[in-house]
């Protein structure tokens, strides 16, 4: 997924994302552009392509899209923090779950964990 913030230019990186419990959970270094724009404006926009498969014949594209906005909090409590590591583990690396614990302990402390309250959304696609 790109996650968008405000700056002088609109902002927009590709984030590693895990969608849990209503929520959307993205983790990142302690410091750095995007915690210094979220801490000045935590209002983002977060948007996934769920799928994009050209349609040659047709000159465009079946795709499915969504857009997300609403307000990135910086994860403080120890718990939910270390839930959602696990849940990024478990989406990208679910046949390594014992290594991506150690993992998750291991790089804890120097890892920031933001949670995406979603205010609302829209959804596109082309079938």
């Amino acid at each position: 997924g790109v996650l968008s913030m405000n700056d002088d230019y609109a902002y927009g990186i590709p984030m590693s994302y895990v969608y849990t419990d209503g929520v959307i959970y993205f983790h990142c270094a302690p410091e750095g552009k995007k915690l210094e724009l979220m801490r000045c404006n935590n209002k983002v926009s977060f948007c996934v392509v769920g799928e994009a498969t050209t349609l040659v014949e047709q000159f465009s594209v079946r795709y499915k899209s969504a857009v997300v906005f609403g307000r990135a909090v910086e994860v403080a409590d120890n718990d939910e923090k270390l839930k959602a590591l696990m849940a990024l583990i478990e989406k990208y690396t679910p046949s390594n779950m014992e290594n991506g614990k150690k993992y998750a302990h291991n790089a804890f402390a120097k890892t920031a964990v933001f949670r995406l309250d979603i205010d609302h959304m829209t959804a596109k696609a082309r079938r």
